[in-house]
This record gives C-alpha cells, structure tokens and sequence, in this order.
C-alpha cells in the first residue's frame, strides 16, 4: 500500500526529533556523572563479590561469569529502562546481596545458590507482574520513604569525609576542587573536576598502584543450577527483600525527589527479569540499582532532568563493557584509590541528600517522627533476617506512625507513580 506522502514526513520528523532528543541527553555533565557512577559501581563492589567467590572457593572462571552477569545485564537494564521511559533508572547489582553471600557459599554449594538466585529473580518478578509493590509505593507516606533515601545514602557523605582522613591529599583535593568549581566555574561539572584533579594528584603522588587482585582473564565458567530449600530460605527471600526493599525503594524514592514519576511495576518486573537471567549465568542479581540511579539522577548529571537518563545510558554501556572484560578490567579498577572514589561518590550524593531530608522533614506533611525513625534505622547497620536496614527502616516508620497515629500535614501526599 502506497504511503501517504504527509504521513511520510510526520514519520521522519518524529525520528530526528527522537534522535535529536537522545543525542541532547549527552551532555558533559551527563557524560561525567555516568562515569563517576561506573567508577563507583566497578571498584569496590566488584571487590565484594570477588571476596564472597572467594568464601564459596569458586573457581576463576565461575568468578568472571559472576561479574560478567551482574554487570553486563545491569547495564542492559540501564539501557533498556533510560530508552524505554528516558528517566535515569539505573540497573546493577545488591551490593548488600552480594555481603550476605560471603558468609551463605561458605556452608550452601554454588551450584544450589545459582538456583536459589534464579528463585530470588522469580519471587521479584511475580511481585512486579502482581502490581502489588506499586500499590504498596503509592500507600507509603512520602516523609517516610525520603527519610529512608537520606538515611541510606548518608554514608556516601560521611565516606567523602572519612576520605579525607585516609588520604587528605588525595581526597581533600578532589573535594576542593568539586566546590571551587561550583563557585566559579558553573558551566563546568564539578563532579568530573573533582575526578580529574583527584586522579592527577593521585598518580602523580604515587598513590595509583596496580591491583593486586587474584583473577585472571579466563572464560566464563557457568555451573549448572540445582534448587534446594535451604537455599532458597537462606538465600532467594532475603536476596528478593534486599532488591525490592534496598535497591527498588532507594531508586523509587531518589527519582521522586528529583520530579521524577518512576514506572513502579516496569522497574520491579525488569529487576525479576534480570534476577532470573543473572542466576542462569552465575550472578546473584541484576536489578535496578539505588547508589548507581542517585549518582545519574542528581543535578550533578545536568540542571535539565529530562536529559539526565544520558547518564544513565553512559554507565549501561561502561557496566556492560566492565562486564565483558571483567577478568582484565578489575585490576585496572582497583588501581585508582579508594579515598578518591568515595570522595566523589559522596559529593555526586549532595543533591539528592538535600532534596530527601527537605521532604523528609516538611512540617506541613506531617510524619515527622516517623520519618526520624526511618532515618536513623536506614543509617544504621541494623540487619535481621539476611535483610539490610532501608526495609526495616521503611516497617519502623510506618509502625511507629501508626502508633502514634501521626496524621498527614495540609500538604502531605503519598508516592506518585505512573
């Protein structure tokens, strides 16, 4: 059938608009704040991992499947997520889930944690497919969940500062620079800055050293699945709490404190999704990702918030090169100074911290108290049940608002989801 010659020209222009807006998302603070959110993604949690390999006795080659599925397909879902709904909803990995391993391979073979991962993946999905998280999303009290996000990300401020005091040269030049450059140089990115100047002061102070980290660039090892239930108690219902009550609700709330309106159910359902994939390769969970989805959604990665999913698209395409080359990309990683990541890491946080504790604390809003107790159980280390504090830091607010029958201010509102 003959095309219309109008529609033709509506087609094309859509298309140059809609490449004309992927193209504009890349800006240099975009671009920058992707990379800082890689960086931080690929050094130290990396290591995490490779350390509960190392308690379960892996082999090298099921290492790298390891890596190689938690990074490639978390950057899938980064690319996936930022071109589907253009928001900076970021995929990667539970850094806690990734902890607790350590200690569960040292008494449950790998072979039965590859199955109860694929179990987790399936336990997410299903909740996403049910909706019952979303409803439960627009149920929660916005105080609660902003003081949850505070709470939660309040460590990468006090990292930043603890940076300086392991290696003030290092550090607290990097962290200089971020705010002399905020000052006076406001077209600059400060975060890439402060990268920069933090790395040039490294290197030449001696500071970057190659890694000494034991894996080597071998094929991808996969191990075959068995499922068992003490795998799946140990393993799969803290790993699907840590990624529907950590990762998913950190995500959820920092996109609404910037003005996002995130898709609930299509984040949980692609958490599933990547949860069950992961586990077939070797890999504990892919999912969408809290620390990875504030570093891109912060102001840092551009004052337009319709451009920043650009950062997003950048760190999907570095996590999956990461996890292509992991065997050969890790020491290189590992090289650059702890001090320097956790410096930027914290500084690329600051915006996203203040947008959350003004919500949190809103006296109009009301939960006050609640939203206290959210925040000091999310700073803690509180861990019941293989389970991390920002879940139980969610249960404690709402029981404690509840108790105290703490009623909604003049301008209180729940989550707002598409």
């Amino acid at each position: 059938m003959p095309i219309d010659n109008d529609q033709e020209t509506s087609a094309s222009n859509n298309l140059l608009n809609d490449t004309g807006g992927l193209l504009s998302a890349f800006t240099v603070k975009s671009i920058s704040a992707g990379v800082v959110a890689a960086l931080f993604g690929c050094s130290g949690p990396a290591l995490i991992v490779i350390s509960a390999a190392n308690a379960g006795h892996l082999s090298n080659g099921q290492t790298v499947a390891w890596l190689f599925a938690v990074y490639f397909l978390g950057g899938l879902i980064s690319l996936v997520m930022a071109l589907r709904y253009r928001q900076p909803i970021t995929g990667a990995y539970s850094i806690p889930g990734a902890a607790i391993m350590s200690t569960a391979l040292v008494t449950i073979p790998f072979a039965e944690a590859t199955g109860a991962f694929i179990m987790s993946g399936i336990i997410v999905l299903l909740l996403g497919l049910s909706g019952w998280v979303s409803r439960i999303m627009r149920w929660l009290p916005m105080p609660i969940v902003m003081a949850m996000i505070a709470g939660a990300l309040i460590r990468f401020g006090v990292g930043a500062v603890e940076s300086v005091g392991a290696a003030p040269l290092v550090a607290g030049t990097a962290l200089i620079a971020f705010f002399l450059t905020s000052r006076f140089l406001r077209s600059v990115p400060p975060v890439l800055v402060a990268a920069v100047v933090g790395f040039v002061v490294a290197y030449a102070s001696g500071a970057v050293q190659t890694a000494n980290v034991d894996i080597a660039m071998v094929a991808p090892q996969f191990t075959l699945p068995v499922f068992s239930l003490d795998a799946f108690m140990a393993i799969s219902v803290p790993l699907a709490a840590l990624v529907l009550g950590a990762e998913n609700a950190q995500a959820t709330g920092v996109l609404l404190a910037e003005g996002y309106r995130p898709p609930i159910n299509a984040m949980t359902i692609v958490s599933g999704i990547g949860g069950v994939l992961a586990g077939l390769l070797g890999g504990h969970n892919a999912n969408i990702a809290g620390p990875m989805t504030a570093i891109c959604a912060s102001e840092q990665a551009g004052e337009a918030r319709d451009r920043r999913f650009g950062a997003t698209i950048v760190n999907g395409v570095l996590f999956c090169a990461f996890g292509l080359f992991a065997g050969a990309a890790v020491p290189i990683i590992m090289a650059l100074p702890k001090a320097l990541i956790a410096s930027v890491a914290g500084v690329a946080m600051i915006g996203v911290l203040i947008a959350a504790l003004q919500q949190a604390f809103d006296r109009q809003v009301g939960y006050q108290v609640g939203a206290f107790v959210a925040l000091v159980v999310a700073m803690s280390k509180l861990s019941l049940l293989g389970i991390s504090s920002p879940f139980w830091a969610l249960v404690a607010g709402i029981i404690i608002s509840s108790i105290l029958r703490e009623a909604p201010g003049a301008g209180s509102r729940t989550v707002r989801t598409q």
